[in-house]
């Protein structure tokens, strides 16, 4: 079985960044703990990665961003925009400059990060989403690459990462809705197979039910994708199996505009059509649009400033004091859940 730095890290009761810095020779290192970690090391016959050692004598001063999208849905959604933006500001601050690749597949992500890995190319990776089983997760845990996640992955050992409290949120959009008095509230989201889709449909169930009310798993709806067109048709759907649903707690503002215009199209007089509707992620359509969309602002700027302080603070060997940072959410109320 492959040691990895995590063992050393665990013998040698020091964070597994003390023990990069260790290998790295950091100054800031006392020798009692460099001692330590180096005695460790050779009890466990640890041999570090040549690879990641290579590159702490070479900066190219480069983060690699990975994003899940193929080209035409990447620039549609305006959380990736967002998450950029805060990450490029912070990066630019600190001196370094950004590659990005998008794919359509796990498959296909995991080989842009060998290239990334094997060119040399970059000093660290941000993953912009997680999955349950990621294997892009394991992958970078394999080959010991410095990395964060922007999302909170399934299994948090050895992983750096910043989120929102995606569980929290959701809770907080079940109850306004069941305070404005609705009683047949359906979710509406994305691949349950992402972990922020998983971490919302648990706060929806568990608001439900710490409400007294019945989880009906025939109004939670798992779309194939982020989409206007995903939340369109399952709503159509949804509408037509359910005609009493007052309320949908959609995961995306995308999935959330596809809901309105499903209820836009029903064959009944204005005051019958009274479904209230949220979203995620505060985009600008969703404070223009007819009717304006209550929406969660789950702060992608601060998401993206967060996730590149977080790798720079690694790759700069700063001392670390949590692994993991929470991005507050705010809920903004409007037309879609007041008319």
């Amino acid at each position: 079985m492959k040691v990895t730095i995590k063992d050393v890290a665990d013998l040698a009761c020091v964070s597994t960044s003390t023990v990069s810095r260790v290998l790295h020779n950091n100054p800031k290192i006392s020798n009692e703990t460099k001692q330590r970690v180096e005695e460790a090391m050779s009890r466990l016959q640890y041999k570090p990665n040549v690879l990641a050692r290579g590159l702490a004598n070479k900066s190219t001063k480069t983060l690699g961003l990975l994003l899940p999208n193929d080209p035409e849905e990447l620039f549609i959604n305006p959380f990736f925009i967002k998450a950029m933006r805060g990450l490029s500001i912070y990066a630019q601050d600190h001196g370094y400059y950004l590659m990005y690749s998008f794919s359509k597949n796990e498959e296909e992500e995991v080989e842009f990060l060998r290239s990334y890995i094997n060119s040399h190319w970059v000093e660290g990776i941000i993953l912009f989403t997680s999955r349950q089983n990621d294997q892009c997760i394991s992958y970078l845990k394999s080959q010991e690459f410095p990395f964060v996640v922007i999302g909170r992955p399934e299994d948090t050992t050895g992983v750096n990462w910043v989120d929102n409290d995606n569980f929290h949120a959701m809770y907080k959009v079940v109850n306004y809705l069941v305070q404005l008095g609705k009683k047949h509230i359906a979710f509406i989201g994305g691949p349950l197979t992402f972990n922020v889709t998983q971490n919302r449909l648990d706060g929806y169930r568990q608001a439900l039910s710490s409400r007294g009310m019945d989880v009906d798993d025939a109004l939670i709806i798992e779309a194939n994708s982020f989409s206007e067109e995903a939340g369109y048709i399952n709503m159509k759907r949804l509408l037509a199996r359910f005609p009493l649903v007052d309320a949908v707690a959609a995961t995306d503002d995308l999935l959330a505009f596809g809901a309105l215009k499903a209820i836009k199209e029903l064959d009944k007089p204005e005051e019958e059509r009274k479904i209230a509707v949220v979203g995620f992620n505060n985009t600008l359509q969703s404070s223009v649009q007819s009717p304006t969309l209550t929406t969660v602002d789950i702060n992608p700027d601060k998401l993206g400033y967060r996730a590149g302080k977080l790798i720079i603070d690694i790759l700069e060997h700063e001392e670390l004091t949590a692994n993991h940072f929470i991005v507050d959410t705010i809920l903004i109320e409007r037309e879609s859940t007041t008319l």
